[in-house]
C-alpha cells in the first residue's frame, strides 16, 4: 500500500492510465500536457476535507477541479487534483427563492435543475462550465446588465480550508472570505463545496444574431457601442469580429433583451441603418428557450484568450486596428478561427461599489476579448505565429484600452496579473489569502 492509496477513504481514485483518468483534462487542449499525479473524485464535504489534510501532512500540491474551463489550464496540476463533479445537487427552497448548489455543478444540470421551479440567477452559457469557476471570478453573464453579476447572487458558501476546517462564508460569518469569495477568482483561498444564490423568477425576453460582411466591420462595431451606452440595461449583446481558416471576416451581434422583439428590433435600428445585414434573427424567446439559443458551441482544440476592461468606447482609429489585425490573422486548422469582441457591460454591474465585493471592474462598459486557436495537430510554428498575433494585438490596444483584465478569461501570459485581474481590491485579498492559506496549500502561476 502506497501513500496515495489512503485517498480511496476519501473517494475514487484514479491513476494515469485508469478508466476515467482523461475525463479531467484541461478543457483547453493548450495544457494538455500537463497530467496530475493522481485525481480524487470526492463524494461529499467529509472527502474533500480528508484529503486536503492529506495533501498537507505528504506536501501534495492539490488543485480543486470543477468544469476545467480555466483558460490558463489553471484547473490540472502536477499533484493532486480533486475532482468534485460529485458534488452537484441542487436544492430550491420555493418560499425565499435561496438554490442551494454543490460546488462541482456543472451549467447543463443548474438549467435543467431550476426549469422546473422557472427560477434563476445570472448563469453561464457552456454546458460544462462549473458554477465554482464561475462565482469566484465574478460572473459575466447574459443578464447581468440586469440582475447583476453570478457572485452578486451569492448569499454563502461553504468552504474547505487547507486546515481541513469547514466554514461557513456569508455577510455575518467570515465576512471576509466571503467578500473574496465574490470576484477573487476559484481555487485560491479552500475548496467551495456549495454555494447558495439569491434566485429570481425567469425573466422572458428576445434574442437576436444579427451578421454582417467585412466591408462594414468598423461602422458596425462604433455604431453597436452608441447602441449599448444608450441601451436599457435588459439588453446585453456581444459585438464581434473574427476569421475562421479559409474564410472571409465576418461581423456578428449576439444579443439577449429581458423585453420583446420588436423593442429589441427599434433598439438595433441604428446598426441596420449603417448597413443591411446578412443575416437577422430576432425573436421573442421564454427564458429557457434564450439560454438554449444563445448556448456557447465550441469546437475545442487550443485556444488563447487575452482581455482589456475599458470604461468608454473604443473610437474609430482602435476599431480600425482591430479590423487590421483579424485580416491578418495568421490561420490554423481550428475552426474557431480567431477575433475580437466587445461584451456590453455596464447597468447593474455597475451599481455595485468597488470594494464591495473582490470583483474590481465595476466601471467597464465594454470587455474586449481578444482570442485564436488551433489544433493539437498543427505544427509548432502554426501554434507560435498564432501566439505572436495575439500577444502583438494585445501590445496594440493597450493604446486605446486600459491594462484592466477578466480574471474568468484567465491569461497566462499576463504581466502585472495582480493589478489587472484585481486593481485596487489587491491588497486586501492578498491579506485574506494569508489568513485563511498562509501557507499557499493552494497556489498556481498566478495565484495570490
Amino acid at each position: 500500500m502506497t501513500a496515495w492509496d489512503v485517498l480511496r477513504g476519501f473517494g475514487e481514485l484514479r491513476f494515469p492510465g485508469d478508466p476515467g483518468f482523461d475525463a479531467v483534462a484541461p478543457v483547453n487542449r493548450r495544457f494538455a500536457a500537463t497530467r496530475p499525479a493522481t485525481v480524487l473524485s470526492v463524494r461529499d464535504t467529509a472527502d474533500v476535507a480528508g484529503a486536503l489534510a492529506w495533501a498537507r501532512d505528504e506536501s501534495v500540491p492539490v488543485v480543486p477541479r470543477g468544469g476545467g474551463h480555466s483558460y490558463a489550464g489553471h484547473s490540472a496540476g502536477p499533484g493532486l487534483v480533486l475532482d468534485l463533479r460529485g458534488l452537484s445537487g441542487i436544492r430550491v427552497d420555493r418560499g425565499s427563492g435561496l438554490v442551494t448548489v454543490g460546488g462541482g455543478t456543472p451549467m447543463k444540470a443548474l438549467y435543467a435543475g431550476l426549469r422546473p421551479w422557472d427560477l434563476t440567477f445570472p448563469l453561464g452559457n457552456s454546458d460544462t462550465v462549473g458554477i465554482g469557476g464561475l462565482t469566484l471570478g465574478g460572473g459575466v453573464t447574459t443578464i447581468s446588465r440586469a440582475h447583476g453579476l453570478t457572485c452578486d447572487a451569492l448569499v454563502s458558501t461553504n468552504v474547505v480550508l487547507a486546515s481541513g476546517e469547514v466554514v461557513t462564508a456569508s455577510a455575518t460569518e467570515h465576512p471576509d472570505l466571503f467578500w473574496a469569495c465574490r470576484g477573487g477568482g476559484g481555487g485560491q483561498f479552500g475548496v467551495n463545496t456549495s454555494f447558495t444564490f439569491q434566485a429570481r423568477p425567469a425573466p422572458a425576453g428576445s434574442t437576436c444574431l444579427v451578421l454582417w460582411s467585412w466591408p462594414h466591420a468598423v461602422e458596425v462595431l462604433a455604431t453597436m457601442q452608441e447602441i449599448m451606452l444608450a441601451a436599457p440595461e435588459e439588453f446585453s449583446a456581444r459585438i464581434g469580429i473574427a476569421r475562421a481558416p479559409g474564410g472571409d471576416g465576418v461581423v456578428s451581434v449576439v444579443g439577449h433583451h429581458l423585453g420583446p422583439a420588436a423593442e429589441l428590433r427599434e433598439l438595433l435600428a441604428p446598426a441596420f441603418a449603417v448597413a443591411a445585414p446578412d443575416r437577422a434573427d430576432i425573436e421573442d424567446r421564454d427564458f429557457w428557450a434564450a439560454a438554449r439559443y444563445l448556448h456557447h458551441a465550441s469546437e475545442g482544440g487550443a485556444f488563447a484568450v487575452r482581455t482589456r476592461c475599458t470604461p468608454h468606447a473604443i473610437g474609430d482609429a482602435g476599431l480600425e486596428a482591430l479590423v487590421r489585425a483579424v485580416e491578418k490573422w495568421p490561420g490554423s486548422g481550428n475552426p474557431d478561427g480567431a477575433g475580437a469582441a466587445l461584451f456590453a457591460w455596464g447597468g447593474a454591474i455597475g451599481r455595485v461599489p468597488v470594494a464591495d465585493t473582490a470583483f474590481p471592474h465595476r466601471d467597464t462598459k465594454f470587455l474586449l476579448s481578444l482570442d485564436t486557436s488551433w489544433t493539437e495537430e498543427d505544427a509548432p510554428d502554426v501554434v507560435r505565429a498564432n501566439l505572436d498575433w495575439l500577444h502583438a494585438l494585445h501590445a496594440e490596444t493597450g493604446e486605446f484600452a486600459p491594462d484592466a483584465s477578466y480574471v474568468n478569461f484567465t491569461d497566462p501570459d499576463l504581466d502585472d496579473w495582480r493589478g489587472a485581474y484585481y486593481g485596487p481590491n489587491a491588497a486586501r485579498l492578498a491579506e485574506v489569502k494569508r489568513r485563511y492559506d498562509p501557507d499557499r496549500c493552494f497556489s498556481s502561476p498566478q495565484g495570490l
